[in-house]
């Protein structure tokens, strides 16, 4: 799977995920822009676990790893290539 797919793979995700966000921004900050929580980011991770397949550490939970939705898209890239 390319970028630019995982990219709008992750957007439908959220979309589905988080209807409320309405349009996204790969480079927004998620938190002033979207007003993320850590909670709402973990939900977004378990079904980014299971739509990619990947698996995500208790390390890297944090929503600090993760200030854009591009950031996310990134990490996910990492796994996928792994």
């Amino acid at each position: 799977m390319g970028k630019e797919e995982v990219r709008q793979e992750l957007i439908a995700l959220i979309n589905d995920t988080l209807p409320e966000i309405g349009d996204v921004s790969m480079d927004a900050n998620i938190t002033t822009e979207y007003g993320i929580n850590s909670i709402t980011l973990i939900k977004l991770i378990v079904a980014s676990e299971e739509k990619f397949n990947v698996q995500f550490t208790d390390y890297e939970l944090s929503l600090d790893d993760y200030p854009t939705f591009g950031d996310l898209a990134a990490i996910i890239n990492e796994k996928l290539d792994n």
